[in-house]
């Protein structure tokens, strides 16, 4: 039998090895510890693979560790498997869940088995020194370096594993994915699923830490760069409580998992769902408007931030509506028209124009137009044309009057530093983000990244003829500046508005499909591409007659067109 002939990336070279050698024989014989980190999986083709994957092909490979996004996935997986095993000893009458990402790692809860009466999950309320019990217990089982194993059992095997295990979730999904069988993995005597490969053993996850959180407790992972150290802790109430807020939400409705949002769609109850979200959506708006109405005396300035595709235009246009309701006169600054002119923007690292950065924009200009304003006075607008790279003045000319606001949209809005010389008891700031807290089942939350980057695809693709693979490379630089400009003001806002539906991601997936199976294997977006597409297998996409129902002035209109606002 012929050895076959395998390009490593990390290398440089080609080797040959023998046919059914496994990626961990074949990373051991080249001698690779991975780059800064250990090795967590690799990348056969593009596909993203466990190191015990066997080849039986010629491909290209690619070790990777932490300091990938993939391998950092891969780690997290593979350390709430052991989090999974450790609470199921400790608590064998409980069960764990893995509910929603947080600034400093994974928000977890204890519950009880039976949920309260209105829905909601029924806590357990884990003391600190279970907590260190807890951590005590998953250092022995990392330390004991245990292999995770993989094997293949039957749908009625799962069922009964889950059942068993309360995990109503997971029995859902599987049961609404119409397969006989379904691949699952092992630590020591746990079975559970996992939406993507895991670490080769425990013995590679020694860095992690867990502290108590609201009612349950953050799982903490690796920095990126520092992998020997945790995220730092950031308690965030504002934004912790409007995740645990859409969470219990969620439970209300009885749509906890995919599973029971999928089982809507398939039992054509999804339209009904869809009208409670707008509803929803439509009371928070009003909320917000009364909160600004409240403060009229003072506040003359709305201020929206968000990261990307949270729907932030949108919202600027739902509230400006809710805000004339109440007898406001919503007045619009686009705060695109105060950059600096090109000479003057900062550049980044790499000596490219940074329109991300504070100091691109004009602020000194922007700080003297809104004080006029607040005063009284009649000031003249810029517009910047960005072909030219500089700002004009046409004679667009603006004065408030008693019952306006104004309402101005942008990336900085949150950040102080933008208006330091502008009075703050004017201001009345709002952060915008699809704060999904709907999972995949109880261990396997949704990224409300992902969520993200799909409606980003799927806008840019219609309105601009972005193709899915450029989305897909340039959205980690468009993570960066998020973390850099948006992130760290978060709870700066006044109001928090949650732009997440629970039925979106069955009318993502409808949009989003076609687009990503365009994607070729020699594209370097391909990875990315088999991650969503592997994720939206999971889920049943809506019907035209279904996403027909939502309404024009849904947010998701911003993105899959028919928007009326």
């Amino acid at each position: 039998m012929e050895d076959i002939r395998i390009y490593c990336e990390n290398t440089s070279s080609y080797v040959k090895v023998a046919m059914g050698t496994t990626l961990t024989q074949l990373c051991a014989s080249l001698g690779i510890c991975g780059s800064g980190s250990a090795v967590l999986a690799a990348l056969v083709d593009n596909k993203l693979k466990s190191l015990d994957y066997k080849i039986i092909n010629p491909h290209n490979v690619r070790f990777i560790g932490y300091d990938h996004p993939d391998g950092r996935r891969t780690y997290i997986r593979s350390l709430c498997f052991v989090l999974q095993k450790v609470i199921r000893e400790m608590f064998p009458d409980k069960v764990l869940a893995i509910d929603y990402s947080l600034p400093s790692g994974l928000y977890c809860e204890v519950r009880e088995v039976k949920p309260m009466e209105d829905g909601r999950p029924s806590v357990y309320f884990i003391t600190d020194e279970e907590l260190e019990k807890v951590e005590a217990r998953m250092h022995e089982v990392i330390a004991a370096d245990i292999p995770f194993g993989k094997t293949m059992l039957s749908l009625e095997e799962c069922c009964r594993i889950y059942e068993h295990n309360h995990q109503p979730e997971k029995v859902r999904l599987l049961k609404t994915l119409g397969r006989f069988n379904y691949n699952v993995y092992t630590l020591g005597d746990q079975v559970d699923t996992f939406y993507g490969p895991l670490a080769p053993s425990t013995g590679l996850l020694e860095t992690f830490n867990i502290i108590g959180y609201n009612d349950g407790f953050c799982l903490q992972y690796p920095m990126d760069g520092e992998t020997e150290k945790v995220l730092p802790l950031k308690r965030q109430s504002k934004l912790a409580t409007a995740l645990k807020e859409h969470s219990d939400w969620c439970s209300v409705m009885g749509v906890r998992g995919v599973g029971k949002l999928n089982k809507k769609v398939l039992s054509g109850e999804i339209v009904d769902l869809i009208n409670l979200s707008e509803a929803l959506h439509e009371r928070k708006y009003a909320d917000i408007a009364d909160q600004i109405y409240a403060r009229r005396g003072s506040v003359k300035i709305v201020f929206i931030a968000g990261p990307s595709s949270s729907g932030k235009t949108s919202t600027s246009k739902r509230l400006a509506l809710q805000c004339r309701i109440l007898g406001l006169n919503p007045r619009v600054i686009e705060l695109d028209n105060y950059f600096v002119d090109r000479e003057f923007t900062p550049r980044d690292e790499n000596g490219e124009y940074d329109f991300e950065a504070l100091g691109a924009m004009d602020l000194d200009l922007l700080g003297t137009q809104l004080n006029a304003l607040l005063d009284g006075k009649e000031v003249e607008l810029p517009r910047f044309d960005f072909k030219d790279g500089r700002k004009y003045f046409e004679g667009n000319m603006m004065q408030l009057h008693e019952k306006d606001i104004l309402i101005m949209e942008g990336i900085h809005a949150l950040n102080p530093a933008m208006i330091p010389g502008v009075d703050p008891s004017k201001v009345f700031r709002v952060y915008a983000s699809a704060l999904t807290s709907l999972s995949i089942d109880e261990n396997n939350n949704i990224s409300t990244s992902d969520n993200r980057m799909l409606r980003r695809m799927i806008r840019d693709n219609r309105t601009r003829g972005v193709i899915p693979e450029d989305t897909i490379m340039r959205w980690q630089s468009v993570r960066r500046g998020e973390n850099r400009n948006i992130f760290p003001f978060q709870e700066n806002a006044d109001a928090i508005f949650n732009s997440a539906h629970i039925f979106e991601l069955p009318v993502l997936k409808y949009y989003a499909e076609p687009l990503l199976r365009r994607i070729s294997p020699s594209s370097p977006a391909y990875t990315e591409a088999s991650r969503m597409l592997k994720f939206l297998d999971y889920i049943v996409a809506l019907s035209p007659a279904e996403i027909a129902a939502i309404p024009p002035t849904s947010i998701l209109r911003e993105f899959i067109a028919g928007q009326t606002l």
